[in-house]
């Protein structure tokens, strides 16, 4: 355990508080936990940290206890940042001398004077990051038949690091279904294509159709490294249960050290609230 008091965890609970008890600042479950998974790269709904409960402040405060001081000062470093730069409306009520205190505790705990607790468990570790982008670079060098079935098993491998239970490559009467992957307890049919030209709607359709023809509940995934085009886009339409995905996600998302299952999970969303099969990473996870 962190050398935290119950006192100073009180008074971290008070600080921090959002509208009423049980909350943090303004965040919600979701953007709660992709906080702790893109700064700390830590799973807070995972199930390790829920001891005192399951409310956002029950989650930080099990977390508190748990781990080392050190990570314990990074995270409330980083909450305390954020604290302040919100609008004074949507900040917690003015608390001067818990700012104090907790100004205070950061700093004991950054010093280390007592350290203690253990490490979060990441979720995945940084390195491998860049290790799935260098793959990704080295497909460039293979001739097109090979690189295109190297692809698939790059995306499996991708799919796997982030536990999307990725299934390889499998063939149907009549079809060829390039895999699949479990998200959020929902099976998705994928189809991977590297080639030099954006797709357009013909192939969207066709796999759509392919979609369409299992059960009512199965979604698909279109990754294709060379994008797509708003003409493509366009006429595919809306409404379908198809998202898409393109190289230049992937470098983004890795390179900004996004879990793919976030990235995915942001773009399933967005087409539920817009309709649009495809939004790039950038615009999803925008740094304004």
């Amino acid at each position: 355990m962190s050398s935290i008091k119950p006192a100073e965890l009180n008074m971290v609970d008070e600080v921090l508080r959002g509208e009423s008890k049980g909350y943090i600042l303004d965040f919600s479950n979701r953007t709660f936990a992709e906080f702790f998974e893109m700064e700390f790269d830590v799973d807070l709904y995972g199930g390790d940290y829920e001891s005192e409960g399951t409310s956002k402040a029950s989650r930080l405060r099990a977390f508190l206890k748990a781990v080392d001081d050190v990570t314990a000062a990074r995270v409330l470093r980083r909450l305390y940042d954020y604290r302040q730069s919100l609008p004074a409306h949507r900040r917690s009520d003015e608390r001067p001398l818990g700012e104090g205190q907790l100004l205070a505790l950061i700093g004991r705990l950054e010093r280390g004077e007592d350290a203690a607790g253990i490490p979060p468990k990441p979720i995945f570790n940084r390195h491998n990051f860049e290790e799935m982008k260098d793959r990704l670079n080295q497909l460039w060098d293979m001739d097109s038949h090979r690189r295109g079935y190297a692809f698939e098993t790059y995306l499996k491998d991708l799919f796997d690091a982030f536990k999307l239970r990725a299934k390889e490559p499998f063939r149907l009467v009549g079809e060829q279904i390039d895999g699949s992957f479990q998200l959020a307890h929902e099976i998705y049919l994928l189809e991977a294509k590297w080639v030099k030209e954006p797709i357009g709607a013909a192939e969207l359709h066709t796999f759509h159709g392919k979609i369409d023809q299992k059960a009512a509940w199965t979604r698909g995934l279109f990754v294709s490294f060379g994008g797509f085009t708003d003409v493509g886009l366009q006429a595919f339409g809306r409404g379908k249960k198809v998202i898409c995905m393109d190289g230049k996600d992937i470098y983004d998302a890795l390179d900004r050290s996004l879990p793919i299952d976030t990235l995915l999970e942001r773009k399933v969303r967005h087409a539920a609230e817009t309709g649009e099969p495809f939004s790039s990473t950038n615009v999803l996870f925008s740094r304004t």
